[in-house]
């Protein structure tokens, strides 16, 4: 049997089920994130898009999309962030914080230029994004 992870927002008018395991887990330092989580580094759990789900509350999730990349989604009743599309990539990063009984392992920090709080945990350190996912896949020094 799968393992189900259940999270809400804030105000608890949404929730959200995941089911499996999370393709990847870890740190994204870009400015959108930034500016979107209103803190120095955004902690992400990318999964598969059938893994993921809104069990209640679907009419209150709200949509903002300021690039093709990412559909951001949030509750319009209390504001509180849920989960962010990336269709290009064909994932979905439900907020490490929106999952409060996965056990969050991160394995890779992203858009590492663009860090406002530099952080030595010996995990490897990508310029952007890795290759695959349309970046250059260029690591830096931590």
């Amino acid at each position: 049997m799968s393992d189900t992870y259940r999270g809400a927002c804030f105000c608890g008018a949404v929730e959200v089920e995941t089911t499996g395991a999370p393709v990847a887990m870890g740190f994204c330092h870009c400015n959108s994130c930034r500016s979107w989580s209103a803190a120095p580094v955004n902690a992400f759990t990318l999964w598969q898009p059938d893994a993921v789900r809104v069990t209640r509350g679907a009419e209150f999730v709200g949509h903002f999309s300021k690039t093709d990349f990412s559909d951001r989604q949030y509750c319009t009743k209390c504001g509180g962030h849920l989960m962010t599309n990336h269709p290009p990539a064909k994932l979905i990063d439900v907020y490490a914080a929106t999952l409060p009984t996965l056990k969050f392992v991160p394995a890779v920090h992203v858009n590492y230029a663009d860090t406002v709080l530099p952080m030595k945990d010996g995990l490897p350190k990508m310029k952007d994004f890795p290759a695959d996912l349309g970046g250059s896949g260029e690591t830096l020094p931590e």
